[in-house]
């Protein structure tokens, strides 16, 4: 392939061309970084040689943590709540993972023996499984204060399993019976409803492959396959576990674990038919990354950051991604950027945040091993230096050359995204991690609650203004959006309602805990979104509220790193926060039906991006009809007013008709068509 000109380094008009890698390089603290290479890699200068030699830094800044004898990795930040022992076996299990990766693609070898001092580790921590000193691991015990251990002894498991001629085959007999029944007891445990069914069955397939099946290893594993199979919901998502929770656990665990374990057991049929499913969920999944190489930011665990790169990596691991190979490490090669040079480490240790450190990207169960999860985005590392995906030049991606929106009907979520600064959005009408069998009531998570999220914002935290909302007031209470009834979608539109909540919280008014509140069971609010390029028109109705309840939506949050950092602009029902840095985010709102005024509120938690936030709102009184507004976050300078971009009518008082501009057919959405119960 003959590489133009206009993607060599220097020429910043080529979309998407990183610049040169003195950020990424100061982030490596042990290891030499290897020269970038434009040829090979046009738009990020990595190769291979990055990512080894990243993967060697985070192993060998890691080791310094290691217990006398290796069986725990203690590494420094606040504890989960778990406790600092449970937290030290996570930091040797998710590191051993990331050695394992690099051992395979290796075939074998290894400079830095990283699997050698993992080896020391297993053996130790299993000599005395459940004695109470610097080295034993704690006895698995039923999910809650002693089971989390379940997690890691999977990633025990599969680096065992992926390394095994050089790991497990080198213990001694009773060191074998000693891991087996180490891990082995995991399974006599139910698992934590979602995901966690992945972790026996992947220490029940590693078990079979030695040599140590029983009917125990087989129901397990039967009953993971099944369950997979229940949570698939169709174009390649699965849902985690009951409900509807669609976030990065579909790419980083329910596609990897059961494509592994096909994989490694050699289980064709099984392979194929997940294989399928994975190559289908990367058409849609992998345009929510963002140009510049940023995953979207959605749901819980986001501090495992890189690990938002798996389904993309396991996809050329196990042939059956959409994309060609050069598009793949674009995407890969570009995450990885994104965090190395934006603060994700320090010494060479990760961080628990985003970009930094950031505690409300935290959930409880995150301590200071809870970053390494971040090894699964090193998948590809699997995959010898001599495969396509390593030796293919980059290429453009579809988001390159034009705008894109796309309703992914079985989950309620509408991908959109903008060739003109490669941000990309995501509207939320279906996911919001509430178990079918939980009550629809407490606090709202921020992480799954808001009506949109993105490549560039952060949701605002819990008792700050939130972004992206349309709450009302009834009692002195705002309420919040909990359960999502996702309705239908068309080509451009996504649907659905919400029965607003008004939740009490207690002992304190910034407490996580509720004690009731005022409940309306008539009370609905039916929402539609609409977009093109980068407009959204969103539309509202309020069902049987109180007349004259206050209303209030919200649109984007801009965050900085200090208020004078941002700027902010009225003019009648209009209202647009800019950031001021070098990296420009500008948020705009605009009401066009139902709402009297223009404001905005400041967020002082910030966002996972930046330590201070500001959310421009619109705000009215309940009363009969519909509540109209456009939206727009756009990292373009100067953009065009709204108004400009899109013409809105309402016929008959239930119907929306859109004209965009740039766009020969209107949308039509007649809200009294669609089946909203």
């Amino acid at each position: 392939m003959t590489i133009d000109n206009r993607h060599r380094p220097g020429n910043r008009h080529q979309v998407g061309v990183l610049a040169g890698l003195d950020l990424f390089a100061k982030s490596l603290t042990k290891v030499d970084m290897p020269p970038e290479d434009r040829q090979l890699s046009p738009y990020t200068g990595l190769t291979r040689a990055h990512w080894a030699a990243v993967a060697d830094d985070l192993l060998l800044s890691a080791a310094q943590y290691r217990s006398p004898h290796g069986a725990r990795i203690d590494l420094p930040g606040r504890p989960s709540q778990q406790g600092t022992r449970t937290d030290g076996i996570e930091g040797f299990a998710r590191t051993f993972l990331l050695a394992a990766f690099r051992h395979v693609g290796e075939h074998g070898s290894d400079p830095f023996d990283h699997v050698a001092r993992y080896v020391e580790g297993v053996i130790a921590g299993t000599r005395n499984a459940g004695r109470d000193d610097d080295e034993s691991w704690p006895i698995i015990g039923p999910v809650g204060r002693t089971g989390q251990s379940h997690v890691e002894a999977a990633s025990i498991a599969l680096s065992l399993h992926l390394t095994r001629s050089a790991s497990w085959d080198k213990l001694a007999g009773d060191e074998q019976d000693r891991v087996a029944d180490w891990l082995r007891s995991a399974l006599k445990h139910e698992p934590a409803s979602n995901n966690w069914y992945l972790f026996p069955l992947t220490i029940a397939s590693f078990l079979e492959g030695i040599g140590r099946a029983d009917g125990e290893t087989s129901y397990v594993i039967e009953r993971g396959v099944g369950l997979i199979d229940q949570w698939y919901r169709g174009e390649g998502w699965y849902s985690d576990g009951d409900g509807e929770a669609f976030d990065h656990y579909i790419g980083w665990a329910l596609h990897l674990y059961p494509l592994l374990h096909a994989g490694l057991r050699k289980d064709s049929a099984l392979e194929e038919k997940l294989a399928a499913r994975l190559e289908e969920f990367l058409g849609s999944f992998a345009r929510t990354f963002d140009r510049n190489g940023a995953p979207l930011y959605l749901g819980r665990s986001m501090t495992y950051r890189m690990a938002t790169l798996a389904a993309v990596a396991t996809g050329e691991v196990f042939g059956c991604t959409p994309m060609t190979h050069g598009q793949s490490r674009r995407i890969l090669s570009a995450g990885l950027r994104y965090f190395f040079e934006r603060g994700a480490t320090k010494d060479g240790i990760l961080t628990m945040g985003w970009l930094g450190p950031h505690s409300a990207t935290l959930q409880r169960y995150s301590g200071p091993g809870s970053p390494y999860w971040a090894s699964k985005g090193f998948g590809a590392l699997m995959l010898p230096s001599d495969h396509p995906v390593w030796t293919e030049p980059e290429e453009p991606l579809d988001g390159d050359r034009s705008d894109y929106v796309r309703t992914i009907g079985p989950i309620g979520l509408m991908v959109q995204d903008t060739a003109s600064d490669g941000l990309v959005r995501v509207h939320n009408h279906g996911s919001d991690h509430i178990k079918s069998h939980e009550a629809d009531s407490g606090a709202p998570d921020p992480l799954y609650a808001r009506f949109a999220y993105s490549t560039r914002t952060g949701p605002t935290a819990l008792h700050n203004p939130s972004d992206n909302d349309v709450q009302v007031k009834f009692g002195g209470v705002w309420s919040v959006r909990r359960r999502i009834h996702a309705v239908a979608n068309g080509a451009d539109w996504i649907a659905s309602w919400h029965a607003p909540r008004f939740p009490v919280y207690a002992p304190f008014d910034a407490s996580d805990t509720t004690t009731g509140g005022p409940v309306l069971p008539s009370v609905r609010i039916e929402s539609v979104v609409a977009a093109h390029s980068r407009v959204e028109v969103r539309i509202n109705r309020l069902i049987n509220v109180p007349p004259a309840s206050p209303v209030r939506l919200s649109g984007w949050a801009v965050a900085a790193t200090h208020p004078g950092h941002l700027g902010t602009a009225r003019s009648g029902l209009g209202v647009t926060v800019a950031s001021t840095t070098g990296e420009p985010l500008v948020s705009q709102l605009v009401g066009l039906h139902g709402w009297s005024t223009a404001t905005t509120s400041v967020a002082p938690f910030g966002t996972a991006f930046g330590e201070w936030a500001v959310v421009p709102e619109l705000a009215g009184a309940a009363a009969d009809g519909l509540y109209v507004a456009l939206a727009s976050l756009t990292a373009v300078d100067d953009p065009d007013e709204l108004p400009e971009l899109v013409d809105v009518e309402i016929e008959n008082g239930s119907t929306v008709v859109i004209r965009w501009r740039g766009k020969a057919e209107p949308t039509r959405i007649d809200l009294d068509e669609l089946r909203w119960m």
